[in-house]
Order: C-alpha cells, then structure tokens, then sequence
C-alpha cells in the first residue's frame, strides 16, 4: 500500500512494532496493509493528512526508465584515480 502526504508540513507515521515513516510534503512511502489498522494511522487518514492508495513497484519516480545502469546496479561510490601501485624491486 503506498501512502501519500497531503499536509503542508513533515509527518512522522507512526507504525506498529514502535517503526516510523518519516514523510515530506507531498512525498510517498510504503506500508503494510497491517500498518493501516494501527490507531495512529488511521486518524492522520481520517484528517486528511495522509491518503493510501493501491499500489507497488510497478510506479515509476521522477520520469525514469526504471533500468539501472551497470555503475548504479550494485557498485560502490569507489572513485579509481588511475594510479598504479607499485611493487617489486625499486
């Protein structure tokens, strides 16, 4: 289930198991269909501030293609500097 904030100001969701959801203005997160019984949750429903619809991993973030490249798919921030070391006799 993905909910959405609604209000103008930064929610903090509470969850069961004492988890929280930290939620921007206007940003989307995923819960469990169990989170949305939690009391908490369904009063921030009630008012309005948040509102949950259907949904998974099939939605797509700011226009991409949804493919990764080789870089981004697993490879560390390691920057090479080209350098060899050396070794051996000097």
């Amino acid at each position: 289930m993905d909910i959405t904030n609604k209000s103008g100001k930064p929610l903090s969701v509470p969850l069961p198991g004492g988890k929280k959801l930290f939620l921007g203005p206007g940003k989307t997160g995923q819960v469990s269909p169990k989170a949305l019984t939690n009391p908490a949750l369904a009063a921030l429903i009630e008012s309005g501030d948040i509102v949950t619809f259907a949904g998974g991993k099939k939605r797509i973030e700011n226009g991409s293609s949804g493919s990764l490249s080789a870089r981004s798919a697993g490879s560390s921030d390691h920057k090479a500097t080209g350098a060899m070391r050396q070794s051996g006799d000097r």
